[in-house]
C-alpha cells in the first residue's frame, strides 16, 4: 500500500497578501497618492539624511563666511553657483539650512502625536470598554480641552515650561515643546477610539472572551484594541501635518525650538525680519517647503482615509 504526500501550499506572506489588497489596487491607481507620497517620502529622506545630502553644514561655524552674506539664488545677478537657493544674513546656505530645519521639525511633530497617539488611545479604550462615570469624566476632560484652541494650550505650556526652566537644557527645551504639541491633539484619539470601543465591546467575540474569563485589561490589549486602531492610523497621519504647522508656528512667535537647533518656523521667522530688504528668499523658500510638506501629508491622508473605508471601496 503506497502513501502519497500531499504537499499544503504555504500561506502568502504579508508583501504578498499587500499586493494583491485593495489599498495597494487603490494607491496604484491613484496619482494624487503616488504623487503626493513620493513628495512626503522625499521630504523626509533630505530630512532625515541632511549631514549626509546637504552640499554645506550651516551650523559649522568654521565653514560660514561673512563675505557669503544675503547672497541671492544662484540664477539671479549676484548669485553663486555653490548657492544655489541663496545665502542668510550669517552666509549659511539656504538649501542646506532647509534640510536640517526640516528635520528638526519632523522629529519634533513625529514625536508629538506618537505621545498624542498613546495618550489618547489609552483613554479612549478604557472611556468606550468601562462606561460609567470612567466615561463621563474622560469625556467631560476631553470637552474641556475642545474648548480652548490647541495653539493656545501650546503657547501657554510651551510659555509655562520657558519660565520654569529658563537656562533649561536643549533636550529639556524640546520635551516642551513636544508636550506642548501632543496635549492638545490627544483629543481626538480618544474620543474615536471610544466610539469604536463602544461598538466593538458589545460583539460576540468580547462576549466570548468575557465567558471565559480572560481579564478585562487583555481583552482590551488583545482584542479590541486591533479591530480600533485603523481611524487611528489616519487620524495620526493628518496629525502630523497639522503638528508640523503648529511647531513653526511656535518657533515663528519665538517659543518654539532654542536658537541653536532652529526649525522651518525659526527660518520663516528670522527671513521675515530681512523681508523689506529685498531678501525674498528667506521666506518664499522655508515656506514653500514647509507648505510642501504639509499639503503632501495632507493628501495622503485624505486618500488613506478613503482606501480604508469599506463603503467607498
Amino acid at each position: 500500500m503506497s502513501s502519497t504526500n500531499v504537499v499544503v501550499p504555504a500561506a502568502p506572506g504579508f508583501w504578498a497578501r499587500f499586493a494583491d489588497s485593495d489599498v495597494w489596487h487603490s494607491f496604484k491607481t491613484s496619482p494624487v497618492a503616488m504623487i503626493s507620497a513620493g513628495v512626503a517620502l522625499l521630504c523626509v529622506f533630505c530630512a532625515l539624511f541632511a549631514s549626509l545630502i546637504a552640499p554645506h553644514n550651516p551650523f559649522d561655524l568654521a565653514t560660514l563666511e561673512l563675505s557669503d552674506s544675503m547672497l541671492p539664488p544662484s540664477w539671479m545677478q549676484g548669485g553663486q553657483s555653490k548657492y544655489l537657493l541663496g545665502t542668510d544674513e550669517q552666509g549659511r546656505d539656504v538649501i542646506s539650512a532647509l534640510m536640517y530645519g526640516a528635520r528638526i521639525s519632523i522629529l519634533i511633530s513625529g514625536a508629538s502625536v506618537a505621545l498624542s497617539v498613546l495618550i489618547g488611545v489609552l483613554l479612549g479604550l478604557l472611556a468606550g470598554y468601562a462606561g460609567g462615570a470612567v466615561d463621563s469624566f474622560i469625556m467631560r476632560v476631553c470637552d474641556v480641552m475642545l474648548s480652548f484652541p490647541s495653539i493656545l494650550i501650546a503657547l501657554l505650556i510651551a510659555g509655562v515650561g520657558r519660565a520654569l526652566f529658563p537656562q533649561g537644557h536643549e533636550a529639556l527645551a524640546f520635551g516642551v515643546l513636544i508636550l506642548a504639541i501632543s496635549l492638545p491633539g490627544w483629543v481626538q484619539y480618544a474620543r474615536t477610539v471610544r466610539g469604536s470601543t463602544m461598538v466593538e465591546r458589545t460583539k460576540e467575540y468580547v462576549q466570548a472572551a468575557r465567558v471565559v474569563g480572560v481579564p478585562p485589561l487583555r481583552i482590551m490589549v488583545r482584542h479590541v484594541l486591533p479591530n480600533v486602531l485603523g481611524p487611528v492610523l489616519v487620524l495620526a497621519t493628518v496629525h502630523v501635518a497639522t503638528a508640523i504647522q503648529i511647531e513653526a508656528t511656535l518657533s515663528f512667535l519665538g517659543v518654539g525650538v532654542p536658537p541653536t537647533s532652529p526649525s522651518l518656523g525659526t527660518f520663516i521667522s528670522e527671513g521675515n525680519k530681512q523681508l523689506f530688504s529685498g531678501a525674498w528668499w528667506l521666506v518664499i523658500f522655508p515656506g514653500a517647503m514647509l507648505l510642501m510638506i504639509a499639503l503632501s501629508i495632507n493628501l495622503f491622508g485624505d486618500w488613506l482615509r478613503d482606501a480604508l473605508n469599506p463603503r467607498l471601496r
